[in-house]
């Protein structure tokens, strides 16, 4: 059979500690699913031979092109790996270029955020609205933004950092060189130096009634409210897409997420927004990066 009968794109969710494969139809159905240990030291030499390798034992033929999420930022283009946290020696890597000279097939990078908000859009819990946002709440506060069913990545690439705006000015410092970020009252790391615990423990406690985990999850609500309520003046989404970690607890904190909106925005702002929990899991990446290759060919409308 030849390829253009009934082609392929592998996405690929490339993490620190694993590598996600996914063979995708243009209709978002996943042929195969894959995952293999990230190689270590995870340079860039090594890792790329990885992906190559199982993208030439996943590939029947059919494959098309590559989609590839990378923990960080990656140029306007789609080309270049940025930065990568959490893997050795990754700075300004041709991710892309590299990878097309070992495959054959046509590849283009994003963050894994983007992926992953690209992913929920496609197929998952947004998949009904074209103009979406995701917020992933676990070690950092990453997000996406989608905007009429395209990423909004800005001139540069570097747009939808939803996690890095400001909530407290004199609020703690983040990595970013941001102080009271986003981030820093919603990451794990901020439940965890608000509580001394982890936020499976408050879920737990929250489940049996607890009354100090409850309150905790309403003032996460609170803040979660105040965030949203930003982007909504700026991006009147009609989704919100939370994912991460800590949505396991998000039957708590939703609620009062739902009643800050409903008290800072205006009804014509808020206009037919539904607030959501991601459906896709951690899966949301490769299947997002699939959608970002399809997007690039230009074979979906």
């Amino acid at each position: 059979m030849k390829s253009q009968d009934n082609p392929e794109v592998i996405g690929i969710d490339l993490g620190g500690t694993a590598i996600k494969f996914g063979r995708f139809l243009a209709d978002g159905t996943c042929l195969e699913f894959r995952r293999i240990p990230t190689p270590q030291p995870s340079e860039p030499h090594r890792v790329i031979e990885a992906i190559a390798q199982t993208v030439q034992e996943l590939n029947q033929g059919q494959a098309i092109a590559l989609g590839v999420g990378v923990p960080g930022p990656a140029d306007v283009a789609g080309k270049v790996a940025l930065v990568a946290i959490n893997l050795v020696r990754w700075q300004n890597v041709p991710l892309a270029q590299e990878l097309e000279e070992k495959t054959g097939l046509p590849t283009v990078i994003a963050n894994d955020a983007n992926c992953a908000g690209l992913g929920e859009a496609w197929i998952g819990a947004a998949a009904n609205f074209r103009h979406s946002i995701l917020l992933t709440l676990g070690t950092g506060v990453g997000g996406a933004i989608i905007l009429d069913g395209q990423l909004f990545t800005g001139y540069d690439g570097a747009a939808g950092e939803l996690g890095l705006m400001t909530i407290n000015p004199e609020g703690p410092p983040c990595n970013s060189g941001n102080r009271g970020s986003l981030e820093q009252h919603l990451s794990i790391g901020a439940i965890r130096r608000a509580t001394g615990k982890d936020p499976a423990e408050l879920g737990e406690l929250a489940n049996k009634g607890d009354r100090q985990a409850l309150e905790f999850w309403q003032d996460y609500g609170r803040i979660l409210g105040i965030g949203l309520s930003n982007l909504l003046y700026i991006l009147t989404p009609e989704a919100a897409v939370i994912g991460g970690g800590v949505s396991a607890s998000a039957e708590f904190f939703f609620p009062s997420a739902l009643a800050e909106i409903e008290q800072r925005v205006l009804a014509t702002s808020r206009t037919r927004f539904h607030l959501l929990l991601a459906a896709l899991g951690n899966n949301a990446g490769a299947i997002g990066a699939a959608r970002l290759a399809w997007q690039q060919l230009g074979d979906i409308e």
